[in-house]
């Protein structure tokens, strides 16, 4: 006879679907708390209308309004957020917003914001969890049909969308999303979390127009700051050095390929047929047999043969970097109220993890109003997207904690732990797997990959703020003394001539010896030119019509104050989206991110004059030159590093 209290306990047991499970569990989401839940629910929303337009190729307009639901009494918000995205088909819309782990994007293997399909629905959860009330949506897919308007809520027991109402309406939008979710949050202690959130979020995202009304009426826009929509993102098949036995034994049963080698070559990237050949090879497995014949333990051969057959990284077009202009230009629109001394932005060439392709970029602000006497500042992102929440646990915040920033003239107890000094530090990750740390996604795992290309596009900015610093310091110091000595000398000289009675000598050779340095000075403008009068580097001039053209001018005036003529070659830096449509003197060489001009025999007290003019960039993309000298030693030069090549 079955055992009683077994019987017992069998029936209790039964199935919970996911709404339940986070309806108990929402600080898995991110709603541990009302301050949190406010900052949530903006994220989840601004995040899906970027997705939505970027993927439409719309440039996103998009409005975030706060409402106080109930005067402050018990904490009830409206979060409205509306975008001009493509807006979303009527039989769908319940779907999206009424169900969690609904989505397009989960299998997809390519950066995008979200892919759990978890995010909107989430809020819509919480905010019927919180105050019982429906989420209100509004779409529209074209200017010639009619808005959809839907009451929507979330039956717990099953994951299924609740329509309460459905109707149709007028909307002046030619096309977009609109959703209404009331919410028990905290506005008052999530105030500056919420600026600070779209405003980091427009730090990169500068292709979108954020407009923010807060619970008191005030406004603010976060302007848009470049008019090109990032580069999209292609889909490409896992990596064998990311696959687990699990998946591998899946892919297998459900491939339509009849043999290993095109299943192999068909349902993985990167595999060509040399190293199908050689994963078989080293697998000892036949390549035509059919895969779904394989067993488990040839399948865990064939998994351990892809660890030994050295294959080639997965392409990197399923990446959409920001780019390092961008993210420069985006820093000065965002920090122009501290009036910041020095941007300096890099990007690291994409590499890969346990078979997901990343690429990070970093970048720092330094000096202005900023607080000298406080530790940096950190914005973290990953895919475009903020996070503000367990910065302790972040793989960024390890890897900058473990360079010695006092090197680079930031102060560091130990040489460990957040620098401090007057400086904004921003690292943005970019991949088709970020491997965060919880489902709230709000820190980034310790993955010693990502934390080695973070340490590495840390310090070659660092570099560059260094070299800033030094060259600054050290111009100053020269300056002083130049000063004193064209000052000083020629009133002597004219007091001495007049007492002696005779003529005023000539003060070049005393000042060289004085001197005994190369100068380098330098400036950038930035103006309007008719395009009618743009030359090219050729020195040949090209008609245009239209509008005026916005010309950046960088001048370079060189001095010889040593004692004999000199040869070097100087190196100018460009960002590589500038058009150089000027140069003179013609540089010997014009790459994409340098000119380079053969300073031949100047002589002492000589001066010369180099100039070039580009196109194509915005006035905060490059307000300062970034100077490099070979074939002279860089002691002698003030205004120039020595150039260590490409």
């Amino acid at each position: 006879m079955a055992n009683p209290i077994a019987l017992k306990l069998a029936q209790k047991q039964k199935e919970i679907s996911v709404a339940e499970f986070f309806e108990r569990n929402k600080h898995i989401l991110g709603f541990g708390n009302p301050t949190r839940a406010i900052i949530t629910s903006v994220k989840e929303g601004v995040d899906n209308s970027l997705d939505a337009c970027e993927e439409a190729g719309i440039l996103p307009d998009i409005l975030v309004e706060i409402k106080d639901e109930d005067g402050g009494e018990k904490n009830e918000y409206k979060i409205i957020v509306e975008d001009n995205g493509p807006g979303i088909i009527k039989k769908q819309i319940p779907n999206v917003f009424g169900r969690l782990l609904y989505g397009s994007r989960f299998h997809a293997i390519k950066q995008s914001r979200g892919q759990q399909g978890i995010g909107i629905s989430a809020v819509v959860l919480y905010g019927q969890l919180t105050t019982g009330k429906p989420t209100r949506v509004i779409s529209k897919i074209d200017e010639k049909m009619p808005a959809y308007v839907y009451e929507i809520g979330i039956n717990t027991h099953n994951n299924t969308p609740e329509i309460i109402s459905q109707d149709i309406t007028h909307w002046e939008k030619p096309c977009g999303t609109r959703i209404e979710i009331n919410i028990i949050g905290d506005y008052i202690r999530g105030k500056r979390f919420v600026h600070e959130y779209l405003q980091s979020t427009s730090i990169v995202n500068p292709h979108a127009q954020i407009t923010f009304i807060a619970p008191d009426g005030e406004k603010h826009v976060f302007e848009r700051t470049a008019d090109i929509l990032p580069r999209p993102s292609t889909e490409i098949k896992p990596h064998p050095y990311g696959i687990e036995l699990g998946t591998l034994m899946k892919m297998a049963k459900s491939t339509k390929c009849r043999k290993l080698s095109a299943f192999l070559k068909t349902e993985f990237s990167s595999m060509g047929e040399r190293t199908t050949n050689a994963v078989c090879k080293e697998a000892g497995l036949d390549k035509n047999i059919n895969p779904k014949m394989l067993t488990r333990d040839q399948l865990l051969t064939l998994l351990k043969a892809f660890k030994k057959v050295k294959i080639m990284a997965p392409p990197t077009n399923c990446l959409s970097p920001i780019g390092e202009t961008l993210i420069r230009r985006s820093l000065k629109h965002e920090t122009q109220e501290i009036s910041p001394e020095f941007i300096v932005t890099t990007s690291r060439p994409p590499s890969v993890f346990s078979g997901n392709p990343f690429q990070v970029e970093v970048g720092i602000v330094y000096g202005g109003n900023l607080p000298k006497d406080s530790p940096v500042k950190i914005l973290r992102f990953a895919n475009r997207v903020p996070l503000l929440y367990q910065q302790g646990d972040c793989v960024s915040t390890a890897a900058i904690s473990s360079i010695d920033w006092r090197r680079y003239g930031l102060e560091q107890k130990g040489g460990k732990g957040i620098p401090v000094g007057p400086a904004i530090f921003l690292v943005h990750v970019a991949s088709t797997h970020v491997p965060f740390t919880s489902e709230s996604k709000e820190a980034i795992a310790d993955i010693p990959e990502i934390e080695n290309e973070i340490k590495l596009a840390f310090r070659e900015c660092a570099r560059k703020m260094q070299r800033h610093l030094t060259k600054k310091a050290k111009r100053a110091k020269t300056r002083e003394k130049f000063d004193l000595i064209t000052k000083i000398l020629p009133e002597l000289a004219k007091k001495t001539s007049l007492i002696l009675n005779k003529p005023i000598p000539p003060l070049d050779e005393v000042i060289t010896k004085i001197m005994d340095v190369v100068w380098i000075e330098d400036s950038v403008e930035y103006t309007k030119k008719p395009l009618s009068q743009v030359i090219k580097s050729d020195g040949q001039t090209t008609l245009y019509e239209g509008s005026d053209e916005h010309v950046t001018t960088s001048r370079i005036t060189i001095v010889n104050y040593k004692r004999k003529p000199l040869k070097f070659n100087l190196y100018a830096l460009k960002p590589r989206e500038g058009k150089i449509i000027k140069a003179d003197p013609k540089p010997i060489e014009i790459k994409d991110y340098y000119l380079k001009w053969k300073i031949d025999n100047i002589k002492p007290t000589e001066k010369i004059e180099l100039l070039f003019e580009m196109t194509s960039l915005a006035k905060e993309d490059f307000e300062e030159n970034d100077l490099y000298i070979d074939g002279i030693n860089p002691e002698y030069v003030i205004g120039a590093e020595k150039w260590e090549g490409e």
